[in-house]
């Protein structure tokens, strides 16, 4: 079946949950949103026929705010109505949703979604919180889709949301070039001078890893969960190209002739983001040696506070 999990809960919430809100809670018009967003491929639009073996079913999120626009009562009619809904649609069969609600799909109260993805039940963020949440986990945020939105929070927050804060953005990239220059341009021909493999793949992956989090940021875009990483990279505007050498790196040993091999692909990775890094104009230096342009991309950060912390405080 090729159908995407995104248009399926859209198509069941105009079939059956648009009417039900609107039939049996009129009075929550203004304070009810509705929509898919949070965990799962389908939220990021990646899922496939193997994404079907599991979580893959006509459903939708109702959100409601605090006690103060939906009490506990009502909140509790508004998931025994949203449970009663057809369970089957379009060939595939719905789960059970407990009367008190589920993880994925019915009534979440906004301020619990938001807390259990931003640590903040309002979803407003501080620069302090943009270094310590996971990209990951505020993207659960902003990805998906939003059908209705009465009272507009959500939509507010998510706008909020979607792009991080350009001093954040440039600290992060600063240290993960950090990163990138001491495990792909130094530490990782010195652990295959040792002949030590296992240290040479960490390296590799370290590298690999802080390498997709700049390409990500350079596009002004937020890293998803790791399992999604590569697979959102080939939608990316810049540096796309780069996924089949980061794949390579992890995929092949590091031994022979491959470790040659590996350090010119890891240069050539570094060549291309330093490129980029130019052409955005956020790094002065004009080498080939990426903890330099760590460091002047650091000093592009206007914040004095944000500047003057470590330069891996965002990594």
């Amino acid at each position: 079946m090729d159908l995407k999990g995104m248009d399926l809960a859209e198509a069941y919430y105009r079939q059956y949950g648009e009417p039900m809100l609107r039939e049996q809670f009129p009075e929550l018009a203004d304070k009810v949103a509705a929509g898919l967003i949070g965990s799962g491929s389908e939220c990021l639009g990646f899922d496939d026929e193997l994404s079907q073996d599991h979580d893959f079913e006509p459903g939708f999120c109702i959100f409601v705010g605090g006690e103060d626009d939906v009490d506990s009562r009502t909140a509790f009619a508004l998931e025994r109505a949203y449970a009663k809904l057809p369970d089957e649609f379009m060939g595939l069969r719905r789960a059970r949703v407990s009367p008190v609600g589920g993880s994925r799909h019915g009534v979440i109260r906004l301020e619990d979604f938001f807390m259990s993805k931003l640590g903040s039940s309002t979803g407003v963020l501080e620069m302090r919180d943009w270094l310590r949440i996971p990209e990951y986990s505020i993207r659960e945020v902003t990805n998906g889709k939003i059908f209705y939105d009465g009272k507009g929070t959500i939509t507010k927050v998510r706008e909020d949301l979607d792009s991080m804060p350009e001093d954040v953005r440039l600290k992060k990239i600063a240290g993960h070039l950090l990163i990138m220059g001491q495990a792909g341009q130094y530490n990782f021909v010195r652990c295959c001078r040792r002949n030590d493999e296992g240290a040479a793949q960490l390296a590799v992956f370290e590298f690999v890893q802080s390498a997709m989090h700049v390409i990500y940021s350079l596009n002004g875009e937020l890293m998803p969960y790791y399992k999604w990483a590569f697979r959102g990279m080939r939608g990316l505007k810049f540096l796309s190209g780069t996924e089949e050498a980061l794949v390579t790196l992890l995929t092949t040993p590091n031994g022979g002739s491959m470790k040659d091999r590996k350090a010119e692909i890891i240069e050539n990775v570094c060549g291309q983001i330093i490129g980029e890094l130019q052409v955005q104009g956020v790094t002065g230096a004009s080498c080939g040696d990426l903890e330099q342009h760590a460091y002047s991309v650091n000093d592009h950060i206007r914040d004095n506070e944000l500047r003057n912390m470590n330069i891996l405080a965002a990594v």
